[in-house]
């Protein structure tokens, strides 16, 4: 076996171009983040979304080169299982974020976290190639971040306003 396979070349191609949408994508909930100066902005959503992309591809590869009969008895390559590992994996980022005040009950990084873990299955979906659902998804994650924001901020405003705590 050669050193550099540039056979495989076009496949390792395409899982950077999925690579390189989910990364977008991911940029796309990470600059809303970062408008509003969150902990987890722009690079971190890019980076998320690029890397569950990656693994995933990384996991079509595999299914690809050991899908021979000679190897199917050695590995055992369950792409569901790559996917529980992007999920865990964000599952520790995104806890780093939460942050639980003690003069009250106050928490902060709920929705951050939740857009990481959103980022990760929008990168998940680019490294499947589902790019319509990776960007639809882009698409309503960015709306409840922004839209629902700005009316959460209306609303809680209004509220102040009425003399409610």
């Amino acid at each position: 076996m050669p050193f550099v396979d540039f056979a495989t070349w076009p496949l390792e191609l395409s899982v950077l171009a999925r690579v390189l949408a989910a990364m977008i994508l991911g940029g796309i909930i990470g600059f809303e983040r970062e408008l509003k100066s969150q902990s987890a902005g722009l690079r971190t959503h890019m980076l998320i979304a690029g890397a569950a992309a990656l693994i995933v591809g990384l996991g079509h590869l595999l299914v690809r080169d050991y899908s021979d009969e000679q190897f199917r008895e050695l590995v055992q390559v369950d792409p569901v299982r790559l996917i529980e590992a992007v999920v865990a994996a964000v599952g520790f980022v995104g806890a780093g974020t939460i942050i639980r005040r003690r003069e009250g009950e106050e928490v902060q990084g709920l929705t951050t976290a939740a857009s990481l873990l959103m980022a990760a299955g929008i990168g998940v979906a680019a490294g499947l190639e589902n790019y319509l659902l990776a960007g639809g998804a882009s698409l309503l994650c960015v709306i409840v971040l922004w839209l629902l924001g700005l009316w959460e901020k209306r609303v809680l405003r209004s509220k102040a306003d009425d003399g409610e705590p």
